[in-house]
């Protein structure tokens, strides 16, 4: 059973779905389970497990009702997607490669925990990502 994945809204489908399909190969190994284009809908397991799924922001916005309210959100991020991986720096370079911005570079975080680093980068539609290994 799924409990818990990240589902990330997205404005830009296509340029959503090219950028996590590259990644998502690259650093798991895995191709989507489906995507959707007419629905806005792209998912992609990992080890069985929901790890990934996108869903077009319009959508949602329409079913919660808030089709009417600003696009833009409020200057500080309220989410980030999260991948461990084993080789920060490599994954980095294999995000920035898919079009990734890099916005903090790859470096030891001891105060968040022992053996912790990371990187900080924006995926095409800006959603904040860390890449970090312990």
């Amino acid at each position: 059973m799924d409990a818990l994945y990240p589902r990330l809204l997205v404005r830009d489908f296509a340029a959503a779905v090219a950028f996590y399909q590259a990644v998502m190969r690259d650093l798991h190994g895995v191709e989507p389970v489906k995507v959707i284009p007419e629905a806005t809908y792209a998912n992609w397991d990992v080890d069985g497990q929901a790890g990934l799924v996108l869903f077009g922001r319009a959508a949602v916005s329409a079913a919660v009702g808030t089709s009417g309210l600003p696009e833009s959100a409020v200057a500080q991020d309220a989410a980030m997607l999260v991948m461990r991986v084993d080789d920060v720096e490599a994954a980095a370079a294999c995000l920035t490669g898919h079009g990734a911005r890099l916005v903090a570079p790859p470096q030891d975080r001891p105060a968040w925990g022992p053996n912790l680093r990371t990187a900080h980068l924006r995926d095409p539609e800006g959603t904040l990502i860390e890449l970090q290994s312990y």
